[in-house]
């Protein structure tokens, strides 16, 4: 029987960048009243959670503190951030078989504690640690998502919105598939307000369709490597990603996301997790969105979850 869910509990797994940065983003959030740290190093933890408490007095009102896996048991959310980060040359799959590794160490500990809220996996390979999160905690599988795309998905709307002179906000356009280098942008159903990508494109004079999406997506698949040059690690735009997965689930907004789930036979790809937009609520994944995908996309995603599925073939979860 699980634990009564505490719906104003939240607990991040790992201290480190990302950890500590979603730490802050979400004190700042007003979406809970509770927060626990939990690290390897607890004293890492600790001088996060003292350090972000002493901003209270002009937050609103949030308990912060270290803790163990005893603390997770009635969080309505559980991120997990924890694993090795991405080197310069290193590309996210690269460290899949150390963060699984650690994921062995991580899951069962949360499994075990009879936890009843929303797994929520943002380490990288976020596709492959979701699936190993699902695999090692038996948890349902709308339970446990990943952050997937949701943050290549904004820096795809602010390109298109620089390139457009345009608020990125009105712009309506997905990364589909893997978070990472096989990613696809799904430009054939963008729109900016409703207006198909090419025809808002052309009222701002940009013609030359093919030759700047190519230009834009690729800035997008590259805008980590391109930051992990420049400063070693990325952890800001995340935390503002992970922040509004958990305004989404909180307030059971049921906004469509592309986060990172199991695949059944969608567009012929099965026993994967990868991102695709999906209605996302107080229950975790509500219901798949189908997109509308060109010939050409609908290949590269099938492409991009068999390069997923090599990967996962060649691990050992027990």
């Amino acid at each position: 029987m699980a634990v009564e869910v505490n719906h104003r509990k939240v607990a991040i797994i790992g201290a480190g960048f990302v950890g500590s940065a979603t730490a802050f983003a979400l004190s700042q959030s007003g979406l809970f009243s509770e927060m626990v740290l939990i690290d390897a190093d607890h004293d890492k933890a600790e001088g996060e959670a003292m350090d972000i408490s002493h901003g209270a007095p002009f937050n609103k009102p949030m308990k912060i503190y270290a803790g163990d896996y005893d603390d997770v048991a009635d969080a309505a959310i559980v991120v997990v951030t924890a694993g090795a980060g991405q080197k310069p040359g290193e590309t996210r799959l690269d460290l899949v078989h150390k963060n699984v590794g650690i994921f062995k160490s991580i899951i069962p500990e949360i499994a075990k504690r009879d936890f009843g809220g929303i797994l929520l996996i943002v380490a990288n390979p976020v596709d492959v640690l979701t699936l190993a999160a699902l695999k090692l905690s038996g948890l349902p599988e709308e339970r446990v998502i990943g952050s997937g795309t949701v943050l290549d998905s904004a820096r795809l709307k602010t390109e298109l919105g620089l390139h457009l002179g345009i608020d990125s906000r009105s712009v309506h356009a997905f990364i589909i598939g893997e978070h990472g280098d096989s990613e696809i942008a799904a430009f054939s159903s963008a729109n900016v307000s409703g207006i198909p990508l090419n025809d808002f494109c052309e009222m701002r004079g940009h013609f030359e369709h093919e030759k700047s999406e190519k230009a834009i997506a690729e800035r997008v698949k590259n805008a980590a490597y391109e930051i992990i040059k420049r400063k070693h690690a990325t952890y800001y735009g995340v935390a503002v990603a992970v922040k509004r997965i958990c305004e989404v689930i909180v307030r059971d907004e049921k906004s469509i996301l592309p986060v990172s789930h199991m695949m059944h036979g969608e567009y012929g790809i099965d026993g994967v997790c990868l991102s695709m937009p999906s209605v996302v609520g107080a229950d975790g994944l509500e219901t798949k969105v189908p997109i509308s995908l060109d010939e050409d996309e609908i290949k590269a995603l099938q492409e991009s979850a068999r390069t997923l599925k090599e990967v996962v073939d060649s691990i050992d979860f027990n």
